[in-house]
Order: C-alpha cells, then sequence, then structure tokens
C-alpha cells in the first residue's frame, strides 16, 4: 500500500489567497496544492475571477519549498504540446522538482468558445490529449525530440532545460472509458472524478454527482485495471485518487453539513457521507469514513476542496495524522 496522501485546492481568483493558502498547507502538512485550469471558473459565473493555472502555481512555488504543485487538471487542448513541455519543464525547475503535470481532455464548452478555441468532440478531445502526452515524453527524455500524429507534429523540438526531475508523474483527471484506456498506459496518477460531458463537473450537475457513487467507482478502477493489463501493465503501477468537498464539524448533527449535502443533490446526509465527492462529518466519522475507502478502493491520494478554514483546520488536525506514514 503506498502512504496515504492529502491534497488542497486553493482559491483560484486571489493570487494572494491562493499564496497564502499554499504556505497554510505546507504548514499544515499537506502533500500537494491544486488549481484548475479555466478562463471561466467552474466554480462561479462567467466574470468570477479566475487565474491562469501555472502562472499561479509558479507563484505559489515561490513562497514554499516542500508541497507538491498538481494541475487539477490542466485541459491539455488549451496550449500546444511543445508550448506545455516547455511550460511544465520551466515549472519544475521553478519548484526544485516538485511538478505533478495534471492533464484532463477538458470539458467547459462555453469557455473554449467565447476565448476562440474550437471545441472539438469528446473522442477528438481524447485523441489530443493522448498525442499530448507523447509530445511530453518526446521533448522530456529525447534529445531531438520528435514526433509526428494525426493533431500534432514536432521536428527537433529541442527542449533545454529539461525538468529537474528524471520522470515528471503524469496525472489524468476524469472517469470516462476513454479516459481510463489513456491512463492505463501513460498515467503515474488517476483523478478519478464524476463524467463532465455534459459541459458541468460535479459540484453544478448533482445528477452526475449522484450516479457517482461508491458502486461506480469501483466499477471504473475495475475497468482501469483491466486495461492496464491489456497494455502489459500492473494495476499498482497507477496511483488511485480522487476530488472530494470536506466539511466537518466537532456536532454530529450541524445542520450546515446537511445543508451542504442537499446544495450538491444528495437526497439525504447519510448519502453524501458515503458518496466518493463529498467527505462530510465529525473528525471521528471522516476518519472511519476514509479508511473504508482506502481499504475498498485502493485510493491513497485524496484532493479537497475545503468548505472553511474551519474545517481545513480540523482535518490537518484530527484526520491527517492518523494517516501518516
Amino acid at each position: 500500500m503506498r502512504d496515504i496522501k492529502f491534497g488542497y485546492f486553493m482559491p483560484t481568483g486571489d493570487l494572494d489567497q491562493a499564496k497564502a493558502a499554499a504556505v497554510s498547507a505546507e504548514r499544515d502538512g499537506f502533500f500537494s496544492v491544486s488549481t484548475n485550469d479555466h478562463f471561466y471558473s467552474p466554480l462561479g459565473g462567467p466574470e468570477t475571477p479566475q487565474l491562469e493555472c501555472f502562472t499561479a502555481l509558479t507563484a505559489v512555488a515561490a513562497v514554499t519549498s516542500k508541497i507538491k504543485l498538481v494541475p487539477a487538471v490542466a485541459a491539455a487542448s488549451f496550449r500546444s504540446p511543445a508550448l506545455l513541455a516547455k511550460i511544465v519543464s520551466t515549472l519544475d525547475i521553478a519548484s526544485a522538482g516538485r511538478f505533478v503535470c495534471g492533464l484532463g481532455a477538458g470539458w467547459q464548452d462555453k469557455e473554449y468558445i467565447n476565448h476562440g478555441y474550437r471545441f472539438p468532440p469528446l473522442a477528438e478531445r481524447l485523441a489530443q490529449l493522448d498525442e499530448t502526452l507523447q509530445v511530453l515524453k518526446a521533448m522530456f527524455n529525447d534529445d531531438a525530440p520528435s514526433y509526428q500524429g494525426e493533431h500534432f507534429s514536432i521536428e527537433n523540438a529541442y527542449n533545454n532545460p529539461r525538468p529537474l526531475q528524471k520522470k515528471v508523474p503524469i496525472m489524468l483527471g476524469g472517469s470516462g472509458t476513454g479516459l481510463l484506456r489513456i491512463a492505463a498506459r501513460e498515467a503515474d496518477i488517476i483523478n478519478m472524478i464524476p463524467p463532465t460531458g455534459n459541459g458541468k463537473d460535479f459540484v453544478n450537475d448533482p445528477a452526475a454527482t449522484l450516479k457517482f457513487d461508491m458502486a461506480r467507482l469501483k466499477q471504473c478502477i475495475a475497468k482501469l485495471h483491466g486495461f492496464m493489463r491489456d497494455a502489459g501493465r500492473d494495476p499498482s503501477d497507477i496511483e488511485l485518487g480522487g476530488l472530494c468537498l470536506v466539511g466537518m464539524s466537532s456536532d454530529a448533527k450541524d445542520q450546515g453539513l446537511r445543508e451542504m449535502a442537499s446544495q450538491l443533490g444528495f437526497p439525504d446526509y447519510e448519502t453524501a457521507q458515503a458518496s466518493p465527492v463529498a467527505l462530510l462529518g465529525t473528525p471521528e466519522e471522516v476518519r472511519k469514513e476514509l479508511r473504508k475507502r482506502i481499504d475498498e478502493t485502493g485510493m491513497t491520494y485524496f484532493i479537497s476542496f475545503m468548505s472553511s478554514p474551519e474545517t481545513q483546520e480540523m482535518f490537518a488536525k484530527d484526520v491527517m495524522p492518523e494517516f501518516a506514514s
């Protein structure tokens, strides 16, 4: 079993807040900090402030020293693969080797179209993601990187200086069959989240959130492991992770936690507590639920949206130490 890791999802619209949150998360012992990659914030409306992913993480790298930097996740199609390879290489150097390359196929159609990007069908976006990974590997490892694909090509795309890490970890985000097939071949980590093919993420899509229960998560993991065996990889080669909203209270009857469950679309509090995308309850309840998930699924990396500073403090003090290696 791998070490249990906890990630912290930073504020996405204010750089000072993001840096302060990263410093706080590092102090509290979190493994990583994350931000998303959008033009329009999925946590608000089109005019909600939204920082650019890699620039924000570079600023965070300058004020931290140990915590990993993990986009959750960057849209592969927002940048050419060659430019993305150069960005990742530079950020890995800037962070002294603390970068994890979190990537996905993109999903929020309006931000593509309104910012002058074509929004291809899902199959094409997945193919572009796959080719992006081939370009990244070439530019991270080859002396004279070249690649010819259907969507992208490079020729002698020299990438100096290369990343500081000999192997920049690749984390792919999603749970659809096409994404799982790519992850089975290419990923070091997978961030399992509800499907986003209808243009919404799980925070804003109660139907997808409800469908993505523990049974569905286990089915996705089994499918991933099957694809890995087909690709000649051992299932243990990929670390299993996921995103979850964390809300905690010392009061087991706290009404605010029940309101959070209702806002996410759950029919009752108990269903929310058992959902892979939520961790709600007292410290004892959250510890018990986490242990259950780890034992039943093999998941070891939990990237968390903290509902409040009080929840973060309680989680770091009363939950994380039980899972420290």
